[in-house]
């Protein structure tokens, strides 16, 4: 758990790089919803998703210590692994990203575009990040987890934004991937002291969390099929699991047709492009609209980072 003073260092640390992401009340959304509806743009950040926040945290806690790294090495399928990248280049920090294959391609163009040396191995993250860990030993560089305590921190300057700006929300909707941003979301809540209710999505092809929850453990799948790439998660870290069972309100299980539906939602009333991950926050509310009825509820955007490709594949599938 961090405190006030640190987050609201981390606050100014984000805003020093970017004057941080919108949160507005869409009213085709409220109309359709029944509800007032606030989306918190973290698609608008300047690698297009929340991570960033925490790759910044990081990296300038790093840079500041002792004996600061030579170089960082991560996994990804593309925004944190981005968020690094981005972070590195401010510092001068070389940066080793490795990816699954068949990563998205706009991804990986972005990750080398902000000078990180990009590796493609493995059938998925959890191939490619045993890849890392074997390299990271190689070269000597600092591996970064996908669930640290400064990552949370940074990401979680995004939340105090949220509250700071709207007030008296009674629920948000928010993804779980590898849990920084829903963690960040509980600690931000519970240092302010609000009331409000967080919860947590998943991808019915990646279920672990919500598995996870129901059980009162960590129940790890042996897969994690969705189009929802930054949902796609089957081994939960232990740390974010605490945090998510102590102050998560529930978790909502959604298809990729409720997925690939909240996209072109977004896109119609909002003309805002998400990534799957970015509307299955969208996704949830859809499920739940009829608990919602005339609450104030926000939804976490987390990113717009997919091809156009992709995009159209999800969109006309639709069923």
């Amino acid at each position: 758990m961090f405190s006030l003073d640190e987050l609201l260092q981390a606050h100014d640390l984000v805003h020093s790089f970017f004057p941080g992401t919108p949160q507005y009340n869409w009213p085709q959304l409220s109309e359709n919803m029944g509800c007032e509806v606030w989306v918190k743009h973290e698609n608008h950040t300047p690698t297009t998703a929340f991570k960033v926040r925490g790759g910044i945290v990081l990296v300038n806690a790093l840079m500041k210590s002792a004996q600061p790294p030579k170089g960082l090495i991560s996994a990804t399928v593309g925004n944190h692994g981005q968020s690094l990248a981005f972070a590195g280049k401010q510092a001068n920090l070389p940066v080793t990203i490795v990816v699954p294959e068949n990563n998205n391609e706009d991804q990986n163009r972005a990750i080398k575009s902000h000078g990180a040396n990009l590796i493609i191995h493995g059938h998925d993250f959890e191939a490619a990040r045993q890849h890392s860990l074997q390299l990271q030993h190689e070269l000597g560089y600092r591996a970064v987890a996908p669930f640290e305590q400064e990552l949370v921190l940074g990401v979680a300057t995004y939340a105090l934004e949220l509250f700071n700006a709207v007030k008296e929300i009674d629920t948000v909707y928010v993804p779980i991937g590898m849990g920084s941003g829903i963690a960040g979301l509980i600690q931000v809540r519970d240092l302010l002291g609000l009331t409000t209710a967080i919860v947590g999505v998943v991808a019915k092809g990646a279920p672990t969390f919500a598995l996870s929850l129901a059980a009162g453990k960590i129940i790890n799948t042996e897969t994690a099929e969705t189009i929802a790439d930054g949902v796609k998660t089957r081994s939960p870290m232990s740390a974010a699991f605490e945090i998510i069972q102590n102050g998560c309100e529930r978790i909502v299980q959604v298809s990729d047709n409720d997925i690939a539906k909240a996209m072109l939602q977004y896109y119609q009333t909002t003309h805002n492009l998400t990534e799957g991950a970015g509307a299955i926050a969208l996704a949830a509310l859809n499920k739940e609209k009829a608990q919602m009825i005339d609450k104030k509820v926000a939804l976490i955007l987390t990113g717009g980072n997919i091809d156009y490709k992709r995009y159209t594949q999800y969109i006309n599938g639709i069923t």
